[in-house]
């Protein structure tokens, strides 16, 4: 094994196949309802009616495991980014909105006969949200994001999928941070600063040497996800009184014309976030068992990556907090939104996920709107890899299951 391969982070990214000799390569800028610039990928084959759409809040998708296994299996293929890919500081889930309808759009627009989403991971939740928001009559859409920001979601095009496909979705980006987040740090200027009591990593509390699996007190469970909470509340408090800092000096710019009030409008104010990678469960194996190897979505060693600069939510802006990260506040939750979303839909679970766990996904796939809903079960990991080495990737066993089922309903 290489250095490369042991680092703390191993195993994220999955290598894909290679596309079909016949796909037609094609790269769009589109332009959003409210302004913005956002870039896609369209991969075409021959004879392919139905389009799959692949999309993150955060990443950039086009190279995903699950491209050319589409391919090959004749649909075409549209990953895209949001406005904020690969720099999520000031990730807004209402814009992210406007970004995914702007694609539809651009998919209605080329002819396909069916389009299809798919969301892996944080994906899930934002296609649920675009399928609940895209339901609704345009007067009834979301008006205002959590920070009370304006968004105009009745304005724009919104066209409604024929589908819904979700693989590893995780319950939210805020519901997910509000079971990493560490609520030992009792200073949130202090990145080391910790309650002895609170402590994940304390062998007092049941912290034990990796890889050895921990054991926690149900007691100390308690304890420790009521004080999660409390973190996310308090942080809660500190975006909002930012955001109204902000809106004061706008309102006084209005009055004054004084450039410093200007200059005050414009400070970003923004959130630094320490220490969220500490759910319980990446350590004791016994909590929520599954097939997942010990650790965290972020490497092996979720006792150091904890204190790391790589995470969640961990440098934001207050109005992408509130919208993205706080389980509280955001609009962007599975449960939340998969009521409304009637479109068949196929939930395909890794049986390995650190992010979606085993009683996640019940609840989950019980929430789907849907008439027409199938949960199956693939071995793998959160990403799409092996259980073990040698074994296949759940992305290669995920995209079988995918296939036969949009075979059945778009042959």
């Amino acid at each position: 094994m290489t250095e490369q391969t042991q680092r703390l982070g191993a195993g994220r990214y999955i290598d894909a196949a290679r596309a079909p000799d016949t796909t037609v390569t094609s790269v769009h800028e589109l332009t959003t309802a409210d302004g913005a610039k956002i870039s896609g990928v369209l991969r075409v084959v021959p004879g392919a009616r139905t389009v799959v759409a692949l999309m993150h809040p955060r990443q950039d998708l086009a190279h995903h495991a699950l491209v050319p296994e589409l391919l090959a299996r004749g649909y075409a293929v549209w990953t895209q980014g949001t406005r904020s890919v690969n720099n999520d500081i000031s990730l807004v889930h209402e814009q992210a909105l406007l970004d995914a309808g702007a694609g539809q759009v651009f998919l209605r627009e080329r002819g396909f006969e069916h389009v299809v989403t798919l969301g892996h991971s944080g994906g899930g939740t934002l296609f649920a949200f675009y399928h609940q928001q895209a339901g609704l009559p345009a007067g009834e859409r979301l008006t205002r994001t959590p920070a009370g920001r304006p968004i105009d979601l009745a304005g724009a095009q919104m066209p409604l999928p024929d589908a819904a496909v979700f693989m590893a979705p995780h319950p939210g980006q805020g519901a997910l941070l509000q079971r990493l987040i560490d609520p030992s740090v009792v200073d949130e200027a202090d990145p080391l600063s910790v309650d002895p009591r609170l402590n994940p990593f304390d062998p007092a509390n049941g912290f034990a040497e990796p890889p050895h699996s921990s054991s926690y007190s149900p007691e100390f469970i308690t304890r420790y996800r009521a004080a999660q909470r409390e973190r996310i509340a308090r942080i809660d408090a500190l975006a909002r009184r930012r955001v109204d800092e902000a809106a004061d000096a706008r309102r006084r710019y209005k009055s004054t014309s004084d450039p410093a009030d200007h200059r005050a409008a414009l400070a970003p104010r923004v959130l630094t976030v320490y220490r969220t990678d500490a759910d319980l469960r990446f350590t004791d194996l016994s909590l929520s068992p599954n097939e997942r190897p010990y650790g965290s979505l972020f490497g092996r060693r979720p006792d150091l990556t904890n204190y790391g600069l790589v995470g969640f939510g961990r440098f934001v802006t207050p109005d992408a907090w509130l919208s993205t990260w706080s389980g509280l506040s955001s609009n962007a939750d599975f449960l939340r939104c998969a009521p409304a979303l009637t479109a068949p839909s196929l939930f395909v679970e890794l049986t390995g996920d650190q992010a979606c766990f085993p009683e996640d996904a019940t609840s989950m796939v019980d929430a789907l709107g849907s008439a027409d809903k199938t949960h199956v079960r693939v071995a793998g990991t959160h990403f799409g890899g092996p259980i073990r080495d040698g074994d296949p990737t759940g992305a290669s066993l995920a995209a079988a299951d995918i296939g036969t089922w949009l075979a059945a309903r778009f042959a």
